[in-house]
């Protein structure tokens, strides 16, 4: 169980480190969005091109970045939607088997599915190096090879998930997000 338990925290940190820079991401599509809007409005006053296509395509893959590559994290973070109505209620050991078989049952194999159909997708447009068809546009097929990135780390993540909670229902200390923790206090009792 050590060596699982260190390859779950190997991934974990691998996830939150993408994470954490696809927040950094976010803020530089924000930033590259305003340019943007500034850009058009300022070249419409002035009479000029100030904007180009580069940097509407990049704002589009900076967010698909974001999306694809955050996954991993936010599956990590405990973020994702679930549907909380029964979830909630559960004990803390039937928490983590419905996120075990859970993992198993759909995680998994959904990943694998995209993986599937997303390869040959991925493979003609490396085969060609396809490139934007907008003037000054950026190259797609790397873009594209980040599905691939991102199942692969989904599946990665969900198996880390599953060692952690596995090594919770065993009663390692420590380990699994559906650990009893004391009750949150709220920060504004008292205000």
């Amino acid at each position: 169980m050590t060596i699982l338990l260190a390859v779950a925290r190997a991934i974990d940190a691998f996830s939150t480190a993408v994470g954490k820079l696809m927040w950094w991401l976010a803020a530089a599509m924000v930033l590259v969005g305003a340019y943007n809007v500034i850009t058009r409005y300022l070249g419409n006053y002035l009479g000029m091109q100030l904007s180009a296509n580069v940097y509407l395509e990049m704002q589009t893959y900076a967010f698909d970045l974001i999306f694809l590559l955050g996954a991993a994290y936010v599956l990590r973070s405990d973020a994702h939607v679930r549907v909380d109505i029964v979830y909630s209620r559960l004990s803390p050991r039937s928490r983590a088997w419905v996120d075990i078989v859970g993992t198993f049952v759909f995680l998994i194999p959904f990943c694998v599915f995209a993986l599937y159909f997303c390869y040959g997708y991925v493979e003609r447009s490396w085969s060609y190096l396809e490139q934007s068809p907008n003037p000054g546009g950026l190259p797609r097929y790397p873009i594209k090879a980040m599905m691939l990135v991102a199942f692969v780390m989904l599946i990665g993540q969900g198996l880390s998930e599953v060692i952690k909670n596995v090594a919770f229902l065993r009663g390692v200390p420590g380990y699994g997000r559906v650990v009893e923790a004391e009750p949150a206090t709220d920060q504004t009792e008292g205000l």
